[in-house]
C-alpha cells in the first residue's frame, strides 16, 4: 500500500481516498488472499501514488491505484483458466480503469471485470483497456457508480505459449470521471423490397440472422452501424449476440433502423459457445452449460448450441440435457457438400430446430449479416422467439437464395428451379421452376444441388 501524501490539504476525505488504494498489500499482509500466478514471489506492486497531473492520459485528480505485474506459465493455465485479481475502490471514486499490457504476439489474455454488486463486464481479447463510470463504460461492460470496495480484474488465460507470458496491470481510481466518447452515427440507407411470400394461418415467414457482434465485444461495428448493414441486407430481425457481455442490450430498443433487434448473448469458454436469447439477464459463462442452460429457461430464454464443429470453438463440453436447438449452419460451413453438420444434429437429438447464423464481426471476416438466413414463422417480427421455441424455422444461404418454406401441408419451393428437394426419409425429387408448392411430410426436408450441396433446409 502506498503511503499518504501530504498535500497541505487537511480534508479527511482526501486522505481516506489516498491510504485506502491498496489494503490487500498493506505492509506486505494479505499477499496470500491475491489471485496470482504460481510464482507468487514475482508479483509486485510498484508506482502506487496519487498523482496530481494525471498518469498515462488520465486528466487532473486521477489516482494511480498500482500496478502488478507477473507471469502466466502453461501449467497456471491448465490449473486454472480464469483468474480473479482482487483491487480496493476507494469511496469518492468516480471511474476506474484498468490496462492490461503483455506481448500479443505471444499469446492471449482476457479481459473482464467484477465489483461488489457483481458483473460489470467482459470483452475478452478484443481489449485490453476499460473505463466504468457512473453514466458510461467502455463498450462490453456496464457503467453505474464504482462502489467501494474490493473490485477484481478477471484474467482468462486463453492462449498460454509453453515459454510462458508476462503481463502487467495498472488500475487507476479517478473522482473526476473523463468525458464520454463519442461515436458517429451511421449512415442511413435503403432496405431492399421483401420477398412474396404468402402469410399461412395468420403467421408470417420472417428472415433473420441468429448470431452477430459488434463493438461491445469483438466486432468492428456499432450498433446502429450492424442494424443498418443487416437492414440494407433485407433482413427482418437480428439478434446481437455479444460475448460474455449484456452492455448492448439496454441500446438496442433505441435503434431505429427498420429492423427488430434481439438481445443475445454468445456464453463463450474454450471447450464450446452458446448463445442464449432474451432479454434473461447476464448468463455467468463461469459455470457449467447445465448452469447456462438453467439460467434461460427459468428466465423465459432460449438456448442455441453454436457451431458445434467450428474447429477450435467447436462445441466439447459436457451437458445433461442437449438444447434443442443449434446453429446447424454457420458461415464457417465452406463448402455445404459435407454432410457432417447435418449428421451431428441428426445425432445431438431427433428433435433438433435447426437455425443459421452469420457470426458476423467485420467487412471480409465470416459471413455478412443474413448468411446464412434464418427465417422465422411468427404473428409478427416481436414474437420471432415464440416462433423459434415452437420449431416454426428454415434456413437459406441468404436473403435472396433459394428457399424452402413451409404453408401448412405443402413446401413453397422459391427460386430453386433444377435443385433436388430431399425428403426426412432420403426420397429425392427435382424442383421445376422458380415457385412450386409441392407436398410436405414431418421432419426436416432440404434443397440439394445436383453435387449435393446443400441450399436451404426447412424444418
Amino acid at each position: 500500500m502506498c503511503p499518504p501524501r501530504n498535500s497541505g490539504r487537511a480534508a479527511a476525505d482526501d486522505e481516506q481516498y489516498t491510504t485506502t488504494l491498496f489494503p490487500v498489500l498493506a505492509s506486505g499482509k494479505g499477499q496470500e488472499d491475491i489471485d496470482s500466478p504460481v510464482r507468487g514471489d514475482r508479483l509486485e506492486v510498484a508506482g502506487c501514488e496519487e498523482t496530481k497531473g494525471g498518469h498515462r492520459g488520465q486528466p487532473r485528480g486521477a489516482r494511480l491505484m498500482g500496478v502488478r505485474r507477473g507471469h502466466w506459465s502453461l501449467d497456471d493455465r491448465l490449473e486454472r483458466i480464469l483468474r480473479e485479481v482482487p483491487f480496493e475502490v476507494p469511496p469518492g471514486a468516480e471511474a476506474v480503469t484498468v490496462r492490461l499490457s503483455y506481448d500479443r504476439s505471444q499469446g492471449v489474455i482476457d479481459l473482464g471485470c467484477g465489483a461488489p454488486d457483481g458483473f460489470r463486464g467482459w470483452s475478452g481479447g478484443a481489449r485490453d483497456t476499460y473505463t466504468i463510470t457512473r453514466d458510461w463504460a467502455t463498450p462490453g461492460y456496464l457503467p453505474g457508480a464504482p462502489v467501494a470496495g474490493t473490485w477484481h480484474v478477471w484474467l482468462r488465460l486463453h492462449r498460454i505459449p509453453p515459454e510462458g507470458l508476462d503481463f502487467e496491470l495498472e488500475i487507476v481510481a479517478d473522482r473526476t470521471a473523463p468525458a464520454e466518447p463519442v461515436a458517429e452515427e451511421s449512415p442511413r440507407g435503403e432496405r431492399p423490397p421483401r420477398r412474396d411470400i404468402p402469410d399461412t394461418g395468420g403467421l408470417r415467414w420472417f428472415a433473420g440472422d441468429f448470431h452477430a457482434h459488434t463493438v461491445h465485444s469483438d466486432g468492428s461495428l456499432t450498433i446502429d452501424g450492424l442494424a443498418e448493414l443487416a437492414a440494407a441486407r433485407g433482413l427482418d430481425f437480428l439478434a446481437v449476440t455479444d460475448h460474455n457481455t449484456i452492455s448492448h442490450h439496454p441500446w438496442l430498443e433505441k435503434i431505429d433502423r427498420g429492423i427488430t433487434l434481439i438481445p443475445g448473448q454468445e456464453v463463450t469458454t474454450d471447450r464450446g459457445h452458446a448463445n442464449v436469447f432474451g432479454d434473461v439477464g447476464w448468463v455467468d459463462f463461469r459455470e457449467p452449460a447445465d448452469s447456462w442452460a438453467g439460467h434461460a429457461e427459468r428466465a423465459g430464454g432460449l438456448i442455441s448450441v453454436n457451431h458445434p464443429l467450428g474447429g477450435d470453438c467447436a462445441w466439447l463440453l459436457p451437458i445433461s440435457r442437449r438444447p434443442r436447438i443449434a446453429e446447424v449452419w454457420s458461415s464457417g460451413w465452406w463448402d455445404r457438400r459435407w454432410g457432417a453438420p447435418l449428421a451431428w444434429a441428426d445425432a445431438w437429438r431427433d428433435d433438433v430446430i435447426a437455425i443459421g447464423g452469420s457470426d458476423f464481426h467485420r467487412h471480409g471476416s465470416d459471413g455478412l449479416p443474413g448468411a446464412p438466413t434464418t427465417w422465422v414463422l411468427a404473428e409478427d417480427v416481436s414474437t420471432v422467439l415464440d416462433g423459434l421455441r415452437a420449431g416454426r424455422t428454415a434456413v437459406s444461404a441468404g436473403p435472396d437464395a433459394p428457399l424452402l418454406l413451409r404453408l401448412g401441408d405443402e413446401l413453397l419451393a422459391l427460386d430453386a428451379d433444377g435443385l433436388v428437394l430431399v425428403r426426412p426419409g432420403g426420397a429425392r425429387q427435382v424442383v421445376r421452376g422458380d415457385r412450386v408448392l409441392l407436398t410436405a411430410g414431418e421432419g426436416r426436408h432440404r434443397l440439394e444441388t445436383y453435387e449435393n450441396e446443400v441450399m436451404a433446409l426447412c424444418e
